[in-house]
């Protein structure tokens, strides 16, 4: 349960985030939005820390029925591990956005100017903001795919539609036969390169 109430808490968060973001660096001249704003992010970075240290405790995939192939188990742990970079970068960056606009970095260049220390920030945080979305995107189809095979994966993460069984559904099954032939040759191609190096 706690693992949910983490998951969904942090979800709120982060799409509260993105309606709630600031668009012009000029914005930040209300100096109550810009309070909001680092106290947000701060807020945002210790929750997902906190999240972060809680969830390492247990295997990615958990809710799985049945055994899951490691170059799976790698690709999930990848994009998560990933998203959680994703995840503290944003709050980071934000905050350094808002340290450097309190210190004079008022204005950011145009593209014929030189580019200073803001303007190489703001293009970081608009990066691992592009990446996050990316990482969201997989995550989601990931576990929408996960939610049609019936693995109870999905049923670890949502508290709706839970998964009962397998799937019978002919078309997902051979999808899934079609995944895990795919999950061999990549393992055979990492375990064969491995022992040329030996």
């Amino acid at each position: 349960m706690s693992a949910k109430i983490f998951h969904w808490t942090f979800i709120l968060l982060y799409v509260y985030g993105i309606f709630k973001q600031v668009n012009e660096l000029d914005e930040l001249e209300n100096k109550k939005v810009l309070i909001f704003e680092i106290i947000f992010a701060i807020i945002f970075l210790l929750i997902v820390i906190s999240r972060f240290s809680y969830m390492k405790r247990f295997k990615t995939l958990l809710g799985a029925h049945g055994p899951v192939h490691s170059v799976h188990y790698y690709f999930a742990r990848s994009v998560h591990l990933a998203m959680y970079a994703c995840f503290i970068l944003l709050p980071i960056t934000g905050l350094m956005i808002a340290g450097l606009y309190t210190i004079g970095y008022t204005v950011n260049a145009t593209p014929d100017e030189e580019q200073t220390i803001i303007d190489v920030v703001l293009d970081l945080h608009g990066t691992v903001a592009d990446l996050s979305y990316v990482l969201i995107f997989i995550h989601i189809t990931a576990a929408i795919y996960s939610r049609l095979k019936g693995e109870g994966v999905w049923s670890s993460m949502v508290p709706i539609l839970k998964e009962t069984e397998s799937t019978p559904n002919r078309f997902i099954t051979k999808i899934a036969s079609v995944e895990q032939k795919i999950y061999d040759n990549v393992e055979a191609m990492f375990t064969s390169k491995k022992k040329n190096e030996d």
